[in-house]
């Protein structure tokens, strides 16, 4: 009997040590044709968030402390991320937002509603140039479906097709 307790015990440890190695971020798409904009809300885990901007901006960056640290993310995750539509033509990309909320750290980008929209190519680089691990999970989000990109390994652009 004490001899399964002590193996519990050790693989409630193993499994508490490795809980959050996987690397991974979450992006919700929001395309409402009846909307004039596109929102896209990146969530980061805060721990993954605290140690990147460690790697980024060195040892003494704080997230919780210095306003200008939250900025610099931000601003890393902007410039990681682009979308263009079904000609290839850029879709100009606005930094809205980064802030911390309870575990995560969220970006909220926003782009103008292209006139025509069946397709979009997306490119969410955020924290693989850290660790080649990291994976971003897009979910775009329409009125009818929402449909999902994984972009992991050396994914560059991926497209999405909508309901015509």
């Amino acid at each position: 009997m004490r001899d399964r307790l002590i193996a519990a015990l050790a693989l409630m440890w193993i499994n508490t040590a490795t809980a959050h190695q996987v690397k991974a971020a979450m992006t919700t798409v929001l395309v409402d044709s009846s909307n004039e904009q596109i929102e896209l809300m990146h969530r980061f885990y805060l721990h993954d968030t605290e140690h990147a901007v460690e790697d980024l901006f060195g040892e003494d960056s704080d997230l919780f402390q210095n306003e200008s640290d939250r900025n610099r993310f931000a601003k890393y995750v902007h410039n990681t991320v682009e979308l263009k539509d079904e000609t290839g033509q850029a879709i100009p990309l606005t930094l809205y937002s980064g802030s911390i909320d309870g575990q995560f750290f969220w970006v909220i980008q926003r782009a103008p509603m292209p006139a025509k929209l069946s397709r979009l190519q997306m490119r969410h680089d955020a924290l693989r140039d850290i660790w080649p691990t990291q994976v971003n999970m897009v979910n775009f989000k329409t009125q009818q479906t929402v449909q999902t990109l994984h972009f992991n390994g050396n994914d560059s652009w991926l497209w999405v097709k909508f309901a015509d």
